[in-house]
């Protein structure tokens, strides 16, 4: 019987992403701060549907508003590592990605009781080191990787790059790759930003967006009998109010459509039997 699943995954920065990029001053970091109202929108839509999602979340964001992230777990959504400090790890040295990596875990264990199981990298960028540490860490997923859209792999290590020359395939791991796409990113669309050398200049219009967003549900319909769609949001994004308008229609869409809501954890799991070899080209035939 075909299976469309659906993730709908919320990057809860608050302040962390602005901080990390040297926005400190009080009106970057009030954006941030609108997360909170955004987060309690995005908990009633949720409740409301009896959908549980994943919440990735620096521990910043766990430390600074614990109440707030007490009521995520509390709501029986998965909580997602996603750094302590919002640094791309491609910006870090191997010691100071894994101790940001542990002490976000620490922060996660003593909200839920356990460490997480999946990872997101700040930015989506991971370093040479990531894997290797996500894997000595014990975790069973990462979503940071664009390899695909509806069939979860395995996340590799070791690729050869050499310019002029074909890629090398690195080694295929144990670590469940759960793809992403900037196109399913709500940053990006929305989120206006002047930074010192470039502006993003976003603010579209979220009917546009989402009807974007729900096409492509429906082709992963039409397409795979069994697959994943992972949405990301930010709640200092899509909380507001004209937003979370379109966000509400799409939520009923996809109910309208079939769509099985899960955490990414519980997607992972279930995708083990899905995935398939994919160190060369022979995979995607």
């Amino acid at each position: 019987m075909p299976r469309h699943i659906v993730c709908l995954t919320f990057d809860f920065d608050a302040q962390s992403g602005f901080i990390s990029r040297g926005l400190t001053t009080p009106t970057p970091l009030s954006r941030g701060e609108f997360g909170i109202v955004g987060a309690a929108r995005i908990l009633d839509l949720l409740k409301a549907h009896g959908i549980r999602s994943t919440w990735f979340v620096p521990g910043f964001t766990i430390e600074t508003y614990p109440a707030v992230c007490e009521a995520l777990v509390k709501a029986g959504h998965e909580i997602g590592h996603h750094s302590w400090t919002h640094t791309a790890p491609a910006l870090q040295t191997r010691e100071q990605e894994e101790e940001d990596m542990v002490r976000a875990n620490e922060a996660i264990r003593r909200l839920t009781g356990s460490k997480a199981r999946g990872y997101r990298s700040p930015a989506w960028d991971l370093s040479a080191n990531t894997i290797d540490l996500l894997l000595a860490q014990g975790f069973e997923y990462d979503s940071s990787l664009m390899g695909a859209d509806y069939r979860p792999y395995r996340a590799r290590r070791g690729d050869v790059v050499e310019l002029g020359k074909p890629l090398g395939f690195g080694e295929e791991t144990s670590l469940v790759e759960m793809p992403i796409s900037w196109t399913m990113d709500d940053h990006p669309h929305f989120e206006f930003m002047r930074l010192p050398n470039s502006v993003m200049p976003g603010l579209q219009s979220p009917r546009t967006v989402l009807e974007g967003w729900r096409d492509e549900f429906l082709y992963m319909k039409q397409s795979v009998d069994w697959g994943v769609l992972t949405y990301t949001m930010h709640p200092y994004v899509i909380g507001r109010g004209y937003r979370m308008l379109h966000f509400e229609q799409l939520v009923d869409r996809l109910v309208h459509e079939g769509a099985v809501f899960m955490t990414m954890e519980e997607a992972a799991r279930e995708s083990l039997p899905h995935i398939v070899k994919r160190t060369n080209d022979a995979a995607a035939f």
